[in-house]
């Protein structure tokens, strides 16, 4: 296993100018690098956050033409540093876009995509509702990448509700986990510190978990909070609700650690499902 390294996870407010919140993100990466990052995740949706999802659709980008790709895949470059573009809204078709993280090496390639799997459909109370399915179109595969200290895996926001998914990632070699989120206020004060560390815990991964903070003006709140787990579930940073970053030592050496004191990822058996009553 590689050497230690230093992971960032940047709490930033996004709202719908987009060249506002590439620059505001910008200047907390160049912060977090200044801290010591080597490697710094960003949070979902972290350059544009809408009104309502149909203008993601409406004044949206192609991958191709997508400012966000370019201007931090050249702040990579410049920086030499590796970027986790938490989530970009990628336009598909005139009715879809893709809810697509990115990882950016230290060159501002793009090493591999994930499109978030699990889409957020929800009625929460007081009329708060949410139906991400109605203009994003969920992913198909779970992925991994090679960064220089170990293997990440990938999700997005309500993928953490899906254990089955970490599991998986686990199993097929990753040593971190990415959470990038805008979890809402309400369901982050009741949830989200108790999924982000039972998906550390259960697959003996680090967990980086940069989310959105802050209300919006037309009213839409995030929860913050950002969270950097270790593989025993203890939380080494937590970001508050403030727009900021924060950063932690990593030591990939304590995921085989953690594993090795519980190795349940090698205790998986096969049984029959449950018949109806």
């Amino acid at each position: 296993m590689s050497n230690k390294f230093t992971v960032a996870c940047v709490q930033n407010s996004a709202i719908d100018d987009v060249d506002l919140n590439i620059r505001e993100a910008s200047e907390l990466i160049y912060r977090a690098v200044d801290a010591g990052a080597d490697f710094v995740c960003m949070p979902e949706y972290f350059t544009c956050l809408e009104k309502n999802d149909a203008l993601y659709i409406e004044r949206g980008f192609g991958e191709r033409n997508h400012p966000t790709l370019e201007k931090f895949s050249e702040l990579a470059a410049k920086l030499n540093k590796w970027l986790l573009l938490g989530s970009v809204a990628v336009k598909l078709t005139d009715t879809k876009v893709g809810n697509r993280s990115y990882l950016l090496n230290a060159s501002g390639d793009i090493v591999e995509t994930y499109d978030k799997i699990h889409l957020f459909d929800v009625a929460l109370k007081r009329g708060e509702s949410y139906r991400e399915s109605n203009t994003v179109a969920p992913g198909e595969r779970a992925c991994i990448a090679e960064l220089p200290w170990g293997r990440l895996g990938f999700s997005v926001c309500y993928d953490v509700r899906f254990p089955q998914l970490y599991r998986s990632l686990a199993h097929a070699g990753a040593d971190f986990i990415s959470i990038p989120a805008a979890f809402t206020a309400t369901t982050g004060a009741a949830h989200w510190h108790v999924l982000v560390r039972a998906r550390a815990i259960e697959t003996g991964c680090y967990v980086f978990a940069p989310g959105q903070c802050g209300r919006r003006p037309w009213g839409r709140r995030t929860y913050g909070h950002s969270l950097i787990v270790d593989p025993w579930g203890e939380v080494l940073a937590d970001a508050g609700e403030d727009t900021g970053f924060i950063v932690a030592e990593i030591d990939p050496n304590k995921v085989g650690e953690a594993r090795h004191m519980i190795p349940s990822l090698d205790h998986d058996r096969t049984f029959a499902s449950p018949g109806l009553p």
